[in-house]
């Protein structure tokens, strides 16, 4: 039986005298206009935009009138990155109910009545790949927001899992909605490419991608990306953009690889698609999506062979479009971004519906240097910036560099907005407040004639984070009346890491977006990985799924019969002991880098200590992210010779602030 209480916006609520008690799930009053939430972001050009909420007001989204019931999923390992969905009027559990699905790490994915919260189906699709390195928890399962064809009531899934010899494998899944029994045999992901240099023959290797970006369910098929893992695995890691058939799962003739170099001049290929866990985008014209940074050299871009660092737009078939210039973006200054780690694949790409004015058809994009781009996606602009048709900074005002691990969400309440989430990169230090992200919310306007301009308009603090700069957002709105700006926080801090649910009017005040509401929202423990968690809100209902908990907020009974707030008491916090995995006779150390020699490194440790490593092995294993900077952090396992040097293992990029890197050991 799965435990539920329910709490509001500061604790727990335990309601005594109106029969609703801690422990028992807690119904929420209202009608429910039902809006199905099926994709990543609400819909195929991703736009975050839920324009059918009417419960939901700026009378009733405050402290008061809103609590949440907290549902704690099973499993140790199920930390849950993908968005949840909902899909109405399924037949489950010997009834019709609206239903909101949660898939996780552990490759398990749970059916919860969507106002009760009452469990009504939980299945585990294999077990999941243990990780060695930063991205995750312990395990890596489902990690791309699934997709539902509401009119088969089939959701497609992609899980990562080990076979019989231990290796890593990926399937894809077409799962009855009311079973959540496959429809027919999942179909492991296999795919190949021909290298540029012609004779080559590279195939899809599982053990060195990761399905990260939400799938993409348009044209009758089925689409996913998929990019490198911690940047390690050599020329095994590049980006792929895949797609099956729907029903069927029969795997589409074309593909693509985003390099098809054979050599690089540092040994790195990536252009990984990863976009934080955004989804692909699609019109009636083709696939989009970003891709993620090459070889560090920054010599290696090329339309055609290396596409780093570009948004893309394929054929529903999967093909190049022609003259592919025209049908991709990439940065005037792709090198430098090749050569810093500055991924466009850190960002999504979002689509606008049709517009009046000299550009119709204009798509939102956003990556790890801080900057949005306005692109024409009928002509997408090549490689230089000026192809954009309008570029701006976002992020917020402290000192430190601008950075987003982030996607943008749009709304129309008469006037055409685009909601950007982003911040400030601290220098990478162990001073006395070190690696601390700050962050903004940033209401924009976007004039479609004469010309397609972004101009702030107003702004919201979010809290600063241990984790990079960045965040999720989502829109609610009665038609064009009450537009509220949802947000989820990265963790604040590493003894708590709680993550809190913010709520905006998203008319401005002068220049400023008032806050509505502020809640916890369950917890993030393994903080080397980001929590890319994105709200969802439908139906008078706000969902957002973490650290083995789904908190679903809704208007509690008492705002709802005018009676009075009721009593609170602290919320519960989870708390993992972070871990990576290593050996016991191994060692493990975190620590800046400050020297790079070969196959030799020198790291500062966070007690000032000076640390000389031996990266051999790790190389030799592939286990050594190939983008390591001088100034970056890394964690590395291995075991110390007599002279104090350590012959690592394991050599993993992990994040700036030492608050979030594991003990040394």
């Amino acid at each position: 039986m799965n435990a539920t209480y329910s709490r509001d916006l500061h604790g727990i609520l335990r309601r005594v005298g109106t029969g609703i008690l801690l422990g028992a799930p807690v119904l929420f009053a209202g009608c429910h206009p039902h809006r199905a939430v099926t994709t990543y972001h609400y819909d195929n050009e991703r736009s975050g935009w839920n324009s059918q909420e009417k419960q939901l007001n700026y009378t009733n989204v405050n402290n008061s009138s809103l609590s949440v019931q907290a549902i704690h999923l099973d499993d140790v390992n199920d930390q849950v990155d993908a968005q949840p969905l909902v899909a109405l009027n399924v037949q489950i559990a010997g009834g019709k109910h609206d239903v909101v699905f949660v898939a996780t790490e552990a490759n398990n994915i749970y059916a919860f009545d969507a106002y009760t919260g009452a469990r009504l189906k939980m299945v585990n699709l294999g077990p999941p790949v243990p990780t060695w390195c930063q991205y995750n928890g312990p395990v890596v399962g489902i990690t791309g927001t699934p997709a539902i064809d509401p009119g088969t009531s089939t959701m497609y899934v992609i899980t990562y899992n080990t076979d019989s010899s231990k290796n890593p494998v990926y399937f894809i899944h077409a799962l009855d909605l009311a079973t959540l029994a496959d429809k027919v045999p999942p179909q492991q992901i296999t795919a190949s490419q021909t290298l540029s240099d012609g004779k080559t023959i590279f195939k899809f290797n599982a053990t060195w991608e990761r399905q990260r970006p939400g799938l993409l369910l348009a044209n009758g098929n089925v689409y996913a990306g998929f990019g490198g893992v911690c940047d390690s695995g050599g020329d095994q890691a590049r980006g792929w953009v895949l797609g099956w058939k729907a029903g069927s799962l029969t795997p589409l003739p074309a593909n693509l690889l985003t390099n098809t170099l054979s050599s690089t001049p540092n040994g790195v290929f990536l252009s990984g698609v990863w976009m934080s866990g955004y989804g692909l985008a699609s019109d009636q014209n083709g696939i989009y999506f970003s891709t993620g940074n090459s070889d560090t050299s920054g010599k290696t871009y090329n339309e055609n062979t290396d596409v780093s660092d570009s948004v893309v737009r394929l054929n529903p078939d999967l093909s190049r479009p022609s003259p592919a210039s025209k049908l991709l973006f990439t940065p005037g200054n792709v090198a430098v971004l090749d050569q810093n780690d500055l991924d466009m694949s850190a960002g999504g790409v979002m689509l606008l519906p049709s517009q009046p004015g000299p550009v119709s058809n204009m798509a939102v994009a956003t990556g790890k240097d801080g900057r949005m781009f306005l692109l024409n996606r009928d002509n997408l602009g090549g490689n230089n910036d000026t192809g954009a048709l309008n570029v701006v900074n976002i992020g917020g005002s402290s000192a430190g560099a601008n950075r987003c691990w982030c996607g943008p969400t749009y709304f129309n309440d008469g006037t055409l907005h685009i909601v950007s989430s982003g911040g400030t990169s601290p220098s990478n230090t162990i001073g006395p407040d070190p690696g601390i992200s700050h962050n903004s919310v940033v209401l924009w306007n976007l004039p479609t004639s004469p010309t397609s301009t972004l101009i702030q308009s107003a702004s919201g603090n979010m809290p600063d984070t241990v984790q990079d700069p960045g965040f999720f957002t989502t829109v609610s709105s009665n038609g064009k009346s009450d537009a509220i700006i949802w947000a989820v926080s990265r963790p604040q801090a590493s003894q708590n890491p709680t993550l809190s649910l913010y709520a905006f009017k998203a008319t401005p005040t002068g220049n400023t977006l008032s806050q509505l509401f502020q809640s916890p929202a369950g917890s993030w423990p393994y903080l080397w990985g980001n929590a890319n968690v994105v709200p969802v809100v439908a139906n008078g209902k706000v969902y957002v799924a973490s650290y083995k908990e789904l908190d679903i907020f809704g208007l509690n009974p008492q705002s709802a019969q005018g009676a009075q707030k009721a009593k609170t008491a602290m919320a519960e916090t989870y708390v993992a002991r972070a871990e990576v995995a290593k050996a016991p006779e191994e060692h493990r150390v975190s620590g800046v880098v400050l020297k790079i020699d070969g196959d030799h490194l020198t790291i500062q440790t966070r007690s000032n200590k000076t640390v000389e490593i031996d990266a051999t092995e790790a190389k030799r294993s592939l286990r050594y992210s190939a983008v390591i900077p001088i100034g970056d952090s890394v964690v590395t396992v291995g075991s110390y010779d007599a002279q104090g040097v350590m012959h690592a293992v394991l050599v993993s990029r992990i994040k700036r602030s030492p608050a979030t890197w594991p003990p040394d050991l």
